[in-house]
């Protein structure tokens, strides 16, 4: 199945789960023509078949709750319940019980891509070794999570970037457009349910967010409390990607992952029914930008910490057995497997985007 028939039966599928907006998936369609990550980023649905062609030591590994669309993009910072600043994985729509390969092979073939563009400067050995090692580390050790406090002191530095500056961000979200079209009740129950008071006025704008799952109905509320702005969001949920891969109609299992991840949670990310994921906008919920870093060590320490939060995210489900078979398999693996298998995953993914 070539790259136009593929993402037209996916979409028509999608479509049967949700309502697409048509204009964002427009938008969607041209923005995987401008570049080779982007296109990455909105072609989740070919990644299968992609790794099904993988080296068998590779693809047959042992299954985890995968995070499943891993880039290097997908990491966030959020404010746990106690208030403090944590960090990790911040989106799981299109989990799935995969390979624990899968997720380490996507999230380097993304760090590869971040290099070619120029916005790593390590090499791609040294960007894989990275995150195995983070990876290997996270496993072994049963797991970690990350508050940004005195064991993660070298975060700080990329957390005080004057370049994010509240005003900047809050008109930002005020000046998308209004939604236009009548919101689902299930939505709008879910949004009320994350602000502070059922009865506060709000206004929901449609923003233009991630490629992924771009196409999907997002809603983003504004209002205003005790002196300040502040701002909730739905998006559309529907099976993963890989259910229509693989020709099946198990999930999501949203739910699942978040649930049993290693991390001190963010109390705003939360499933509502099976049809809508919430969350909670502010500035301090970003990503750390890769232009922020500016030495070799601080790429690497940041890729070693994305390779361990994808073992806490793994090890969610994982009881000890789990735990020395994914050991026991990564030991198991040649020198230069991870570099060796983004080599060839990129030879694909390059034909689609020519194709395209």
């Amino acid at each position: 199945m070539n790259i136009h028939t593929a993402t037209s039966s996916f979409e028509q599928w999608v479509g049967e789960q949700t309502k697409l907006v048509q204009s964002d998936l427009r938008y969607k369609h041209q923005a995987m023509k401008d570049d080779l990550f982007m296109f990455l980023r909105s072609t989740y649905y070919r990644w299968p078949s992609y790794f099904a062609t993988l080296d068998p030591a590779i693809t047959e590994a042992p299954v985890v709750v995968a995070v499943g669309d891993l880039h290097i993009e997908n990491f966030g910072m959020w404010r746990d319940t106690l208030g403090r600043l944590a960090w990790g994985i911040n989106d799981f729509d299109e989990a799935y019980p995969l390979a624990y390969t899968h997720d380490l092979v996507r999230l380097a073939v993304s760090a590869v891509l971040a290099i070619r563009s120029g916005h790593l400067s390590l090499k791609n050995k040294d960007a894989c070794q990275s995150i195995v090692d983070g990876y290997w580390e996270g496993i072994s050790s049963g797991g970690r999570a990350f508050v940004i406090g005195e064991d993660h002191r070298w975060f700080k530095p990329l957390m005080e970037t004057p370049s994010h500056d509240p005003e900047r961000f809050w008109n930002k979200l005020r000046m998308s457009p209004r939604e236009r079209t009548v919101i689902p009740k299930e939505a709008r129950t879910a949004l009320v349910k994350l602000l502070p008071d059922p009865d506060l006025p709000f206004v929901v704008h449609h923003r233009i967010a991630g490629l992924g799952n771009l196409g999907k109905p997002r809603y983003t509320a504004l209002a205003t409390w005790s002196g300040g702005p502040i701002a909730r969001e739905v998006k559309g949920l529907t099976l993963s990607a890989v259910a229509w891969s693989e020709k099946k109609h198990d999930g999501p299992y949203y739910q699942k992952i978040l649930s049993g991840s290693i991390r001190s949670a963010d109390p705003y990310l939360t499933v509502h029914g099976d049809h809508w994921v919430t969350r909670r906008l502010d500035i301090d919920c970003r990503r750390i930008e890769l232009d922020e870093l500016s030495t070799v060590d601080e790429e690497e320490w940041l890729l070693y910490a994305m390779g361990f939060e994808t073992a806490n995210v793994h090890l969610g489900g994982a009881g000890e057995g789990s735990r020395k078979q994914i050991l026991q398999h990564l030991a198991k693996q040649k020198k230069g497997w991870l570099k060796k298998s983004v080599q060839e995953m990129l030879v694909l993914l390059m034909r689609d985007f020519k194709a395209w």
